[in-house]
């Protein structure tokens, strides 16, 4: 029934017939295609033997193995001996490395030891050239000379207490202004005792007189 939906290329008597040799003609084509040869060789080159497995390199190879095995034996052997025997020769060496100037360094020490002990006794044994009530009179002294050419005297005499820490709240900075209030107060009062004291001196030189 295939035949009968055929339309060959050109025209013909009988559908089936032409339809049967194009099927039979396309059959040999594809087989021709099939079993055609290339006209270029692409088959890799054939391998041989001797060239893939070079036995000349794996000779030396082993060569070089089997003598280094041999050496290493041989060594072994020699260490084992050394090991096992004493040996001819005696090498051993039981002498202690010694300095020369042990000695001297030993008596040096022992000198700097006693004068760093002298002096440790004589720092401790002599007393101060200079008197810390002195000083402290000096210093009361100096304090009131600057009190007395200062343009604002700062009553460095009196024992005054250290300022309150001035913190960033409106409570400390009311503190501090106590503070400063009470050493003005304080720095008046002095004055007007000064004043006092040189007018009484005053009228007493003025009756002495």
């Amino acid at each position: 029934m295939q035949h009968q939906a055929y339309q060959p290329v050109l025209p013909c008597v009988n559908k089936y017939l032409q339809y049967r040799w194009d099927k039979n003609c396309y059959e040999m084509h594809r087989s021709k295609v099939k079993s055609a040869k290339p006209t270029i060789n692409t088959t890799p080159p054939k391998t041989y033997g001797h060239l893939l497995v070079k036995f000349k390199k794996r000779q030396l190879e082993e060569e070089r193995v089997s003598r280094i095995e041999r050496e290493n034996q041989m060594l072994l052997d020699k260490m084992s001996h050394i090991m096992q025997t004493n040996g001819g020769v005696d090498c051993r060496n039981d002498y202690v490395k010694k300095s020369l100037g042990t000695e001297k360094r030993q008596l040096e020490l022992l000198r700097i030891a006693k004068e760093n002990e002298w002096i440790l006794q004589r720092l401790s044994s002599c007393r101060p050239r200079y008197s810390v009530h002195v000083w402290q009179e000096q210093w009361l002294k100096n304090l009131e000379l600057m009190e007395n050419i200062g343009r604002y005297p700062r009553l460095y005499t009196a024992q005054r207490s250290p300022l309150p820490p001035i913190s960033a709240d409106r409570h400390g900075k009311v503190e501090n202004k106590k503070y400063a209030r009470n050493e003005d107060e304080r720095s008046a009062n002095t004055r007007n005792e000064r004043k006092e004291n040189d007018e009484k001196t005053r009228v007493t030189s003025e009756d002495e007189a």
